[in-house]
């Protein structure tokens, strides 16, 4: 169910000076009774691994666009399936990695309030604590969700680092998330590490005639090909060159000096609204970036959720009970 079809109490939350309305069944205060320090335990656990290896900011980020772009923010992407046909066995979510600190942010929460805490919960809780690791923004998680039940490959059709902007909107849209939250959280490829596999063909044969895609800039693609050799498809690459560990708003300088890794970076430049978005932070050094990240990490963690009596709190995030 998109956003707009959502029943939405009259709170808003003040994301640093934006409001946001809160669906129905969650409240920044839902553990206060039952697992008070539910926040600080995946918050410690958080800081523990991130901080000894902060890539894992990127990663953890990418697992919660992924889980809540397929059935929504319910932790389904985190179910294992001895026929290896769960979600996090579909092609785009080999990559995953981080399940880890999930788990473990999890089994803490099971010592101290068995039963309680949520892995959909669990999971918000931990990509906001990642990127604050790294000195990125903080947004409020408004807590609640419950976990599915039903995690499935064949359900697994996310936006695609090859899509232009037509189909970028719509699969935003059809999340009730807009063309502003497209861009701006588009700007999560400031911590972002690819390779060359993605990349290939886009800089080696675009058309099929041994030439690269013209929406790039061409001192670009030579940089990308003294890293990426024709047969080259493992080693990384970075999305943000130059500012990949930090998280700041310096991704749209790349992609407004056509230097975007994917066909999804470079055709923000072909939508006017999301353009414009792209010139604004180039031209004010990212004034609004963390504002506007925060807000829209606020509605993707309300994408399809399940409250009430909806799913499960799994005992396990990677099976169900």
């Amino acid at each position: 169910m998109a956003i707009k079809n959502l029943l939405v109490l009259t709170v808003f939350l003040s994301v640093l000076g934006v409001s946001v309305a809160i669906p129905k069944g969650l409240d920044l205060n839902y553990y206060k009774h039952r697992c008070p320090d539910a926040e600080a335990i995946v918050r410690r656990v958080t800081v523990q691994y991130v901080s000894r290896q902060t890539s894992l900011a990127a990663a953890l980020l990418r697992v919660y666009f992924h889980d809540c772009f397929v059935r929504g923010c319910d932790g389904s992407v985190l179910l294992k399936s001895p026929n290896k046909d769960a979600e996090r066995d579909a092609i785009p979510n080999l990559s995953l990695r981080g399940y880890e600190v999930v788990d473990a942010a999890k089994s803490a929460l099971e010592k101290k309030c068995p039963g309680v805490v949520s892995c959909a919960d669990v999971l918000a809780l931990v990509a906001r604590d990642a990127v604050l690791v790294i000195n990125g923004p903080w947004w409020p998680v408004p807590l609640g969700r419950r976990d599915g039940r039903i995690s499935r490959k064949s359900e697994v059709n996310l936006p695609s680092p090859f899509a232009g902007i037509a189909a970028l909107r719509k699969k935003f849209f059809d999340k009730g998330l807009n063309t502003k939250d497209l861009v701006v959280l588009s700007g999560a490829h400031t911590i972002g590490i690819s390779n060359c596999g993605l990349i290939n063909s886009r800089i080696y044969n675009f058309t099929g005639k041994g030439d690269f895609d013209p929406s790039m800039n061409p001192s670009y693609v030579r940089t990308l090909k003294k890293r990426c050799k024709p047969t080259d498809f493992r080693t990384s690459v970075e999305m943000d060159p130059g500012s990949v560990k930090k998280f700041d708003s310096h991704y749209f300088n790349i992609v407004s000096q056509k230097k975007g890794l994917f066909t999804s970076d470079s055709t923000l430049l072909d939508d006017p609204e999301t353009k414009r978005y792209i010139d604004t932070q180039v031209a004010t050094a990212g004034s609004s970036f963390n504002k506007d990240f925060s807000e829209s990490m606020v509605k993707l963690g309300f994408v399809e959720i399940l409250t009430g009596n909806k799913g499960e709190i799994r005992r396990k995030c990677a099976f169900v009970n």
